[in-house]
This record gives structure tokens, sequence and C-alpha cells, in this order.
């Protein structure tokens, strides 16, 4: 993987929904409120990265294995509210986060949650 596989989700022009972690966008004004969206997604580790990394925590260094596992849960996660957000009409998430907590021993729960909205250019 390279440094643009661990650096964020997919853009706006990808996907036609604009994701952001502030409360708005320069140049923009929020239309409507549409409400809370989030994506959701739980993984478990698989054998193979549980041993690796048990050897890898006695020696120190990066878990790549755990690493490359949590990115691709967050991009499943972020790509899972930016489908909720157009379903419910939105074209932008304001105030977008991530929370991730252990999920019963078996995984790794993650969610991507914030605010749907219809932004419009701040002129219109």
């Amino acid at each position: 993987m390279g440094i643009n596989d661990y650096t964020g989700g997919p853009n706006a022009d990808q996907t036609g929904v604009l994701v952001v972690t502030t409360n708005d966008v320069p140049g923009y004004r929020v239309e409507r409120v549409i409400g809370e969206v989030f994506g959701l997604t739980v993984r478990s580790r698989h054998l193979g990265s549980q041993i690796g990394a048990g050897l890898k925590s006695m020696i120190g260094g990066e878990l790549r294995g755990l690493t490359k596992t949590l990115v691709e849960t967050r991009n499943q996660a972020m790509e899972r509210l930016i489908e909720a957000a157009k379903a419910r009409g939105g074209n932008a998430v304001l105030m977008m986060r991530f929370d991730v907590t252990e999920a019963a021993d078996v995984g790794t729960e993650v969610c991507a949650y914030g605010t749907a909205v219809v932004l419009v250019p701040a002129g219109a």
C-alpha cells in the first residue's frame, strides 16, 4: 500500500458527496439539514494478522497487517456513510467523525458519522 492508500476516503468528484470535518464549507451555505447519517462496519482480525501482531509486538514497530485492516475498515465505513447521505438526498456530510470500538473481543467496530446536508453556492 502506498501513502495514498492511508490518507482518507474517496473525494467528492468520485462520489458526488462532499465529506468534511468542519461545521461549514467556505463559499457554500447549508440550504437544508437532513440529519445524522452513519456508516458502520465490524471486522474481525484473521488468525494470521493476530499471530503476526503478537510477534511484532515483542520486537516493536508498525503492525502493518492491522494498519491495512483498519484503513480498509474505515474506508468501508466512509463508503456506507456516503451512500446513506445520498439515499436521504444529501450532497454533503458536515462534522464527520470516526468512532472505533472493540466488538465483543471478536473484532473492531468502526462507525463514520456526521450530519447530512444539502449545500448550495453562497451566492445562490
